[in-house]
């Protein structure tokens, strides 16, 4: 087992967790709106997705998906869009909120009441499909893999790179998901949800758009 190409591996792919993108804002929405329960889960969709980035990577199939230019456009084409309707449903609960805060104070019930309650297992769901349908997550396992694990690199490493990338995910996204969901902190950033919502919209639709454009450039190339 190569122990330094693993530790490669850990270092790269826990600072792509930490920077900000839409797997980063679903689970800050989801600590900060819903449960615990279903902020641990959330994570748990995102981890389980970069799993499954990870084995279709080990095995090529990731390759052969952007070497095929119609199955590459059709990922790109509805990753783009999820994450289109992902951003807008975040901006209208932006609007939504917003607008009950101007309401008289007795008419007004707090943030946390305006947003429906999700299941465990949707918010697995949401967790899942917006690191799966991220084709930027796709591109980036498929950069990852093709340079540092090459023919050589043997099975147990394989094994070891796929157990320690699904571990790390769930560990950081466990992690600020459960700090995020203390009644404490959830009750201080109940007062910021609609900045929250705005936020996690711009970053989804921003994505989206990204995608769109370079769809848009490969067509006219």
């Amino acid at each position: 087992m190569d122990i330094s190409l693993l530790a490669s591996l850990a270092v790269i792919h826990l600072v792509a967790l930490m920077s900000p993108g839409p797997d980063f804002a679903i689970v800050v929405k989801m600590a900060t709106q819903q449960t615990r329960l279903t902020a641990v889960y959330c994570a748990l969709g995102i981890a389980a997705a970069i799993l499954v980035h990870t084995l279709l990577s080990l095995l090529g199939i990731s390759v052969m998906i952007q070497q095929s230019p119609l199955a590459y456009m059709a990922v790109q084409l509805i990753g783009s869009s999820y994450l289109a309707w992902m951003g807008l449903g975040a901006l209208t609960s932006a609007l939504k909120t917003r607008k009950l805060t101007r309401q008289p104070a007795t008419l007004v019930a707090t943030p946390i009441d305006n947003v429906p309650k999700m299941s465990a297992f949707k918010g697995f769901k949401i967790g899942l499909y917006t690191n799966l349908l991220n084709p930027k997550a796709l591109i980036f396992f498929i950069t990852l893999f093709t340079v540092l694990i090459t023919p050589q690199v043997g099975y147990a490493t394989k094994t070891a790179a796929a157990i320690l990338l699904f571990s790390l995910s769930f560990i950081w996204f466990g992690l600020l998901a459960l700090v995020l969901s203390k009644p404490r902190i959830q009750q201080k950033l109940l007062a910021a949800s609609s900045i929250i919502d705005l936020l996690v919209g711009i970053i989804f639709i921003a994505v989206a758009v990204t995608i769109a454009g370079n769809i848009m450039s490969q067509w006219l190339t």
